[in-house]
């Protein structure tokens, strides 16, 4: 075998695997929105969601894509496990569409079509608004152009007259379970290595179209494809949340418990799916009509691919329950040991596929975020008040620690949002990451106010003095409604933005605002009543100064996600903008426009 066959063999591969990733990416960017209200409204139950899967996979070419929606929205709380293991059965079944395209490329020379629709492609891409479908029909071209590449590169290597590679498959016996098993963890290691069950699926049909490889080896390396799958997607959620990692796990449980199975009935299982596509397993090389019984083989490994999927998820279907019970033994939740080191827990290097994907993932690393600063504001309350000296060191430490990592974490969802910034984004899609990095900037800002307090009740121990028992009720009953803002904020983030009621939060600013001028008031005249000192009057309006601003960036963030903003803003930016321009305001209405925002 010439080196330039070699290498024209795996530039087809090559060519192959990034016309399955554009097609897929493009598809995905078209859709991506609209899949994933699909995928939160059509798993009810695991039929729909079987369904859902098969559909959102066999749409956007890419099992791994449908699994990351899923796992995300389970970590959300939009999908129980169980649903979300009904998906990942669908996705199995929608992938072996891939199967079926290979198939039909190897059957026939299909690259003589792919060059009208390169020349669509690039006109498409230049038009702009369909550039979209430009992008998928230059991934689904380069698709079709590798498997005729692979189909020819198979024919001009002429497997079946290569003495050399005729010894090494000789040596193994096709009716050996050994043999099975062998070729079975051989699948399972180049899928592993190559991280393409696409790729080897092509070089499997390659093999057995030329007659080298018999039909149940070559099934035995798509069974290993399966399991090799599974692997690299357990292993790219090692380092993400428990849920995930359950998810991860229960796919391959899935396909495992279905290879154990198929093992037991391998022979049978295999001459069902022959005899349903009309492919002889018995006929000598050299009969008549070998040729096209040979064109069949590689329709022969995708309908048992799909037979095999099915089968599983009939068998499976049933006792999902007992499968979720199985894959949360296996997986243990994490000690929540590190909650005060810093680490992204979505936002994961190896699940980043798409833009549209990845967006999905930074909203989720904005939930935990925002819920990490609510615990932080839990600690302030918990410091104010606080006598004893070791105590309020080591929880001023932690609220400080936490302070660090709340710049940390903007500093690297920022980052990432760049990175997903820099790609081809739709109009939806890059208002959401504008409104994230809002998002983002205002919660380091709540970060903020909170340390800001802490400091100041450091000052307040520092300084020998203490506020008054009703100073301190105030403060609480301060506290209280921020914290009630922070909740509320929260709930706007986790939840569907027209489940949210935004007036809620709007209310809970209103009250603070009309607190804290009620409470400054009574300040000056506590102070000059001498009822406590400047200073003790100074550190308490600095407290509740910063709750009042807390509860303006918790705003800020509200309306960053639902894309609103208070009456009351637009009212004072009108005015605020007619008094730059020169226009005379009223000082009446400008003060107390000013004073309850």
């Amino acid at each position: 075998m010439s080196i330039w066959i070699f290498f024209k063999l795996i530039g087809a591969l090559a060519l192959l695997m990034f016309g399955m990733k554009a097609m897929s990416e493009a598809l995905q960017k078209m859709a991506g929105p609209q899949l994933r209200h699909i995928l939160g409204a059509m798993t009810t139950n695991r039929f729909t969601g079987i369904l859902t899967g098969t559909f959102i996979t066999a749409a956007v070419q890419s099992s791994t894509a449908t699994t990351v929606m899923t796992v995300s929205f389970v970590n959300a709380g939009l999908l129980t496990l169980v649903q979300a293991i009904s998906v990942i059965m669908g996705a199995n079944i929608g992938t072996t569409l891939t199967a079926w395209i290979m198939s039909a490329g190897f059957s026939f020379n299909i690259t003589d079509f792919v060059w009208p629709a390169f020349f669509i492609g690039i006109v498409l891409i230049y038009s702009k608004r369909r550039k979209l479908i430009g992008d998928f029909l230059f991934g689904i071209s380069f698709m079709f152009l590798g498997l005729g590449t692979l189909r020819q590169t198979g024919i001009d290597m002429d497997l079946a007259h290569n003495q050399a590679v005729l010894d090494f498959f000789s040596h193994f016996d096709p009716q050996s379970f050994i043999t099975t098993i062998v070729f079975l963890l051989i699948g399972s290691v180049l899928t592993m290595c190559v991280q393409s069950s696409a790729a080897i699926m092509a070089i499997t049909m390659i093999l057995c179209s030329t007659g080298v490889l018999p039909i149940y080896q070559g099934i035995a390396l798509v069974m290993g494809e399966n399991i090799g799958t599974t692997v690299t997607s357990n292993l790219a959620a090692l380092t993400a949340n428990t849920q995930a990692r359950r998810a991860a796990m229960a796919h391959m449980v899935f396909n495992v418990f279905g290879v154990l199975w198929v093992l037991c009935v391998f022979h049978p299982f295999i001459n069902m799916v022959c005899d349903w596509v009309g492919y002889d397993v018995n006929m000598p090389k050299g009969a008549p009509g070998f040729a096209a019984n040979a064109a069949k083989l590689s329709f022969v490994l995708a309908a048992f691919h799909t037979t095999f999927n099915l089968a599983n998820t009939a068998i499976l279907v049933g006792p999902i329950k007992y499968l979720e019970k199985l894959v949360c033994i296996i997986i243990k939740p994490k000690a929540n040991k590190d909650e005060d080191e810093f680490r992204l827990h979505f936002i994961q290097v190896g699940i980043m596929k798409t833009p549209e994907l990845s967006v999905l993932e930074a909203s989720k690393e904005i939930k935990s975020f925002a819920e990490r600063i609510q615990r932080m504001f839990g600690m302030v309350r918990e410091l104010l008040g606080e006598k004893d000296t070791d105590k309020f060191t080591k929880l001023y430490s932690r609220i400080e620690k936490y302070e660090g990592i709340s710049d940390n974490m903007e500093i690297e969802i920022a980052k990432y949002l760049d990175q997903v910034s820099n790609a081809h984004l739709s109009d939806e899609t890059k208002e959401k990451v504008r409104s994230m990095l809002r998002e983002i900037s205002e919660l380091e800002s709540i970060g903020d106010a909170c340390y800001n307090i802490a400091r100041t009740c450091s000052r307040l121990i520092n300084s020998k003095e203490d506020f008054t028992q009703e100073q301190y009720d105030h403060m609480h009953q301060m506290f209280e409604l921020t914290d009630d803002a922070l909740t509320q904020m929260n709930r706007i983030l986790v939840g569907h933005r027209q489940d949210n009621d935004v007036n809620r939060s709007f209310n809970i600013e209103t009250e603070i605002n009309n607190y804290r001028n009620q409470l400054r008031s009574q300040n000056i005249n506590d102070v000059n009543d001498h009822k406590y000192t400047y200073a003790v009057g100074t550190m308490y309006m600095d407290i509740i100064q910063e709750c009042e601003k807390l509860g303006d960036y918790v705003v800020n963030v509200v309306e960053a996600r639902m894309g609103v903003r208070s009456k009351t803003h637009k009212i004072l930016s009108m005015i605020k903008q007619d008094k730059g321009r020169g226009i005379k305001v009223c000082p009446c209405l400008y003060y107390i426009m000013t004073s309850i925002s």
